[in-house]
């Protein structure tokens, strides 16, 4: 089986992977020298008229919701595409924070439209990775031959924008899902000619059980993370504190700090410690979930050269000392484990508290191979077909999302009762909620940009069309 990478990016209507949507792909797949495999795929995906952009999104992007009415295609016949000619046996999907952000997005819209959230990136020797811890892990220990750039503060920056200004590569049109792509085709030579070892070590460990040895060995190892400070270039030495008790993860220590006053905490002001602080008033508990299906940037710490112990402000013996402390204390373990469930529990509150959207409840678990087979069937079907199909399914998600698919991608077919269905529920949707509704907030956005004296004649165009796409919408 040909192993290939495939590049890809998006543009979305907002942050969020439920309730926004994608309306732009663009991709190229290479081979493992990094050359190019035949044409690139550059299409504009529709937005439903349930749907209100962030305008601060578009603006980014500058592509409108009438743009992708235009001349783009449904998400359903999308995922024709994406299943038959993009996500082919031996794929590695690829790009720059791909695994955070696009990849969620691609879940979603598979999940929205009858397919199996997961299996394009792991099913017939397809994986993922992402480049952009590679590029920090390469920044803070193998840095040579790459220029870095850096903020206007002084600052180490990552961002791709600034990665190919700093060195040479060619990316004109920043934010166009397309020219992204390339440009991190380049980033990604540039990094697999200048060091080659490192490359090719990170895409071998993006398999969980090469990530899980290293990390269950109990030895000190490098984490490079976007959690850790750009100060230490966003790396340091951690150690296993205990396996995860439902993921597969493991709660990681950094070896940094002494754990001892830590240890002594009870589980109350662990949960206090660990919290996010977004004043950063006080110390973080320096206890951080590794993921290994997120192909975290790990190493062994032999990988530690003394450019690279004193790039990252790392001193040995104080790591050694700190590892003695935290095996030192037995008991600490069970007291992580505990407070990890009492933030569990405030997080599973606030989630069952959230107003029900099915398009939102991918992660409410995995559909039985009854459904799965039904999910096909709906799959298949066209326009004319999907009018007659009844299908009955256990979870009832995806009764409740069949409607809506048909709605989405086939408005054409309903019945002047579906129609007016749709109507009431994607009215319902953007207008319930008063002050806090999709449509309030969008508005108020809008009155916000408007007022901008920043504003350019564009991004005022821009705002006009959005203004236009909400009367169309709520008509």
């Amino acid at each position: 089986m040909k192993t290939t990478f495939f590049f890809y990016d998006l543009e979305t209507s907002g942050l969020n992977a439920g309730s926004a949507r994608i309306m732009q792909f663009a991709g190229q797949r290479t081979d493992q020298d990094l050359r190019p495999i035949g044409e690139p795929i550059n299409t504009l995906i529709k937005l439903t008229n349930d749907i209100l952009p962030d305008p601060r999104a578009i603006l980014i992007t500058g592509i409108t919701p009438q743009q992708t009415l235009k001349a783009g295609i449904s998400e359903a016949e999308f995922l024709k595409i994406f299943h038959k000619q993009i996500s082919l046996p031996g794929t590695i999907f690829v790009g720059y924070n791909t695994i955070r952000f696009d990849d969620e997005f691609m879940r979603f819209l598979n999940y929205r439209n009858f397919y199996d959230p997961y299996q394009w990136q792991w099913q017939d020797s397809r994986s993922r990775w992402d480049l952009l811890d590679v590029v920090r892990m390469t920044r803070a220990l193998r840095p040579d031959g790459i220029v870095w750039s850096y903020d206007e503060q002084g600052k180490a920056g990552n961002r791709l924008e600034q990665l190919t200004s700093a060195n040479n590569i060619p990316h004109s049109n920043a934010h166009d899902a397309l020219a992204d792509v390339n440009a991190t085709i380049g980033v990604a030579r540039l990094i697999h000619d200048k060091q080659p070892k490192l490359f090719n070590y990170l895409l071998e460990l993006r398999q969980k059980k090469k990530i899980a040895e290293l990390v269950l060995s109990n030895q000190p190892f490098v984490y490079t993370s976007g959690k850790y400070s750009a100060d230490y270039q966003k790396t340091t030495v951690v150690k296993l504190l205990t396996p995860h008790p439902h993921r597969e993860a493991a709660l990681v220590y950094d070896l940094r700090y002494d754990p001892t006053p830590y240890s002594k905490m009870s589980v109350k002001q662990l949960v206090a410690a660990w919290r996010y602080d977004p004043d950063k008033s006080k110390a973080r508990l320096p206890v951080k979930t590794l993921q290994y299906n997120r192909c975290p940037a790990v190493a062994p710490l032999s990988v530690l050269d003394p450019a690279s112990r004193e790039r990252i402000s790392i001193d040995a013996q104080q790591i050694t000392e700190n590892a003695e402390h935290l095996a030192a204390i037995s008991d600490w373990p069970k007291r992580i484990i505990e407070a990890l469930k009492v933030m569990d529990d405030i997080q599973e509150r606030k989630y069952a508290n959230r107003t029900h959207d099915v398009d939102e409840s991918l992660y409410d678990g995995f559909f039985k191979p009854g459904d799965q087979k039904l999910m096909v069937k709906v799959q298949a079907a066209s326009a004319q077909e999907l009018a007659s199909i009844k299908p009955v399914f256990e979870d009832s998600r995806l009764n409740e999302l069949l409607p809506l698919y048909k709605a989405r991608n086939f408005p054409s077919t309903l019945s002047e009762i579906e129609r007016e269905a749709w109507d009431r529920y994607r009215l319902a949707k953007l207008t319930d909620g008063e002050a806090d509704s999709r449509l309030a907030k969008f508005e108020t956005e809008i009155s916000i940009l408007i007022k901008s004296p920043s504003l350019s004649k564009k991004d005022q165009e821009i705002v006009n069309r959005l203004k236009l796409y909400e009367s169309s919408v709520i008509s």
